[in-house]
């Protein structure tokens, strides 16, 4: 089960229930794969008008190989994501409002 206070998502890939998160190695990764000079570059990205659908699919690879998924771009590419392109971008948003969330003291 998901812990959103840890940051976590939960979604069913091809039918398999997993957990995603942007821990700090998902999030380089997601830069990398951005080409982001920055992570203030790839949040504004995300924030801007010029979101794609591979933005999303990249943000979910991410989140997902966060939470320990070791599957690759390609595998999500061909996977169902349950509930579709609506709830991939949910899934998207949730993961970053998560991450960036400020931590109560």
């Amino acid at each position: 089960m998901a812990n959103p206070w840890t940051g976590e998502v939960a979604l069913t890939l091809n039918g398999e229930r997993h957990t995603a998160k942007l821990t700090l190695g998902a999030l380089a990764e997601l830069e990398e794969w951005l080409g982001a000079g920055s992570l203030s570059q790839m949040v504004a990205r995300f924030e801007g008008d010029g979101l794609k659908s591979a933005d999303v699919l990249a943000l979910v690879c991410a989140g997902l190989r966060g939470g320990g998924w070791s599957g690759q771009m390609e595998d999500l590419l061909e996977a169902e994501i349950e509930g579709g392109i609506l709830e991939a971008a949910k899934i998207a948003a949730r993961l970053l409002i998560l991450a960036f969330r400020p931590v109560p003291a």
